[in-house]
């Protein structure tokens, strides 16, 4: 644990970061301007709060130090005499109220007004005063009896003990008020000259540095204390900050999304309207409604650019999707489907495809599976882009899966499974990313915009599933989406006509079902028995 005022040594700290770095060099070069400013060592923030607290003891324990001056001015009367007792009560007493007055100025000051070094001084004077006058009435003639001997050594231990607790946070005002005190009994003891006298000297002597040592640690653990509430308010100060900065960034990242989906909703109407006339007229110029093309090459030329805008208007779909999943305004349809009906639709979309490639697709489907609450938009959309993406990286004479079953807790799955390259297993997070594409699918000649598969992953979370990715480098790979046991419409059994109930007979009581209920438990006994 590190001394208080002591400065971490920046060399030895193991390797950190650049910022932590900073700002440790940071808090080094302001201590070290902190203590050139400072008479005591220490911060001038830490001067102030050790004055304050030590106006504050004075000031709890006026009452107390009364009473205390009082009771000893009343016992060295027995052997001082009523005169010099009540001069030496009088003068002790004025000394402590100045003290006191002395510390309510102090403590009314504001902060910004109080000077620590001219205060600390004020502080240690009177705590010098204090501690003569105090010495004064512990002096006496030599070959004093033993009952004033033990009155010096106790008074003495009883005026270092509460001097060193209450200036314990200003150590000079602990040394200046109990010094002389200690010397002048010290003294006294040694002038008798006889052995008990030297090991009474002995005692006070050492009682002293006890309480001098009990000082000091009272002074080590209130600046420690200082010092660790100063870290905590710098720390809160730094979160504050870095909140202020981060709810900042927020609102800069929440208004750019808001004008990113402003700019991609005007962007669709503006692409769409021209691409609606783009696919119109194409389609008329493939179809060759009007009449055939003389030259055959047209035909060929208007069946690309049909294609191309059919694959423009799906790109631009899927961004708007992703955008609006991204902003959270993706709404859920939600109704009762079929998951094995909608992947049997897929697949009879998408056979056509994969036939013309060559891929055998299987399907696996466990009979009497239940319907699903969810979306079935949602759901369609999912199958087709896993499917989409299965029949693109899939060789020829390749083979693709589909699945559909139970999940171990109750669920549906949806398992789309295929023996193409496979992914490294470094860039899957990089597939499920918005734009992401991996090396395999930069090298494929049929390259995509990166977002089938993380438009599926959203659309899974939105129903509360989960989308597992599994890939092994020119082995295959698999997705299989869950849906979770609550979306499954269980089956209810079905309702049955309510007993028909019969009017009661006039003069019969009318009975609540409650009460009909408990006649029909009770035993019937027959007349007799």
């Amino acid at each position: 644990m590190p001394v208080p005022g002591e400065q971490p040594d920046l060399t030895a700290l193991p390797p950190v970061t650049s910022p932590v770095k900073r700002r440790l060099a940071a808090q080094y070069v302001r201590e070290a301007r902190d203590r050139l400013t400072s008479s005591s060592g220490t911060r001038p923030a830490f001067d102030y709060e050790l004055l304050r607290q030590y106006a504050q003891n004075r000031l709890s324990a006026s009452l107390v130090m009364l009473l205390l001056v009082a009771t000893i001015g009343f016992l060295s009367s027995l052997w001082t005499g009523a005169v010099a007792a009540g001069a030496w009560t009088a003068s002790v007493l004025v000394i402590h109220a100045v003290m006191v007055t002395t510390c309510r100025r102090f403590l009314e000051q504001p902060t910004s007004e109080a000077t620590a070094h001219q205060w600390r001084l004020r502080f240690i004077m009177l705590d010098l005063f204090y501690g003569l006058a105090w010495m004064f009435i512990l002096i006496h003639p030599v070959g004093t009896d033993d009952s004033s001997s033990t009155f010096m050594l106790f008074v003495m231990l009883l005026v270092v003990a509460v001097s060193s607790m209450l200036a314990s946070s200003l150590p000079m005002a602990v040394f200046a008020a109990t010094f002389p005190v200690t010397a002048a009994v010290a003294l006294n003891f040694v002038l008798q000259a006889t052995l008990r006298d030297y090991i009474l000297a002995i005692m006070a002597v050492t009682a002293q540095g006890y309480f001098a040592v009990l000082a000091y640690r009272l002074y080590s653990t209130t600046l420690a204390t200082l010092v660790a509430r100063a870290e905590k308010d710098a720390l809160i100060g730094e979160l504050e900050q870095a909140k202020a900065i981060s709810d900042e960034a927020r609102q800069r990242a929440e208004a750019a999304n808001i004008s990113k989906s402003r700019f991609l909703a005007q962007m669709s109407h503006e692409l769409r309207t021209p691409l609606n006339a783009i696919l119109g007229f194409s389609e008329v110029m493939k179809t060759e409604v009007f009449g055939e093309h003389a030259v055959p090459a047209y035909k060929e030329y208007s069946a690309d650019i049909h294609n191309s805008g059919v694959h423009l208007l799906g790109l631009i779909n899927e961004i708007l999707d992703l955008s609006r999943i991204e902003a959270g305004r993706y709404e859920l349809n939600e109704e009762s489907v079929s998951l094995v009906g909608i992947v049997e639709d897929c697949h009879h979309l998408l056979k056509l495809r994969a036939t013309n490639r060559g891929i055998t697709m299987h399907e696996v489907y466990e009979p009497d599976l239940p319907r699903l609450w969810a979306d079935e938009r949602a759901i369609r959309q999912i199958c087709l882009n896993l499917l989409s993406n299965a029949i693109k990286f899939t060789p020829q004479a390749g083979d693709i899966w589909l699945k559909v079953g139970w999940t171990a807790s109750g669920g549906q799955y949806m398992s789309v499974k295929d023996t193409g390259p496979g992914i490294p297993e470094e860039e899957i997070p990089i597939v499920l990313a918005s734009f992401g594409q991996g090396s395999n699918s930069i090298k494929s000649a049929e390259q995509g915009a990166g977002l089938g598969l993380p438009i599926a992953k959203s659309l899974t979370d939105l129903h509360g599933g989960t989308f597992v990715f599994k890939s092994k480098l020119r082995i295959g790979t698999e997705v299989v989406v869950t849906f979770p046991p609550e979306r499954v419409v269980a089956a209810m059994a079905p309702m049955t006509d309510a007993p028909s109930i019969t009017p009661p007979a006039p003069g019969e009581p009318i009975l609540t079902p409650d009460e009909r209920r408990r006649l029909s438990r009770r035993p019937l006994f027959r007349a007799g028995t």
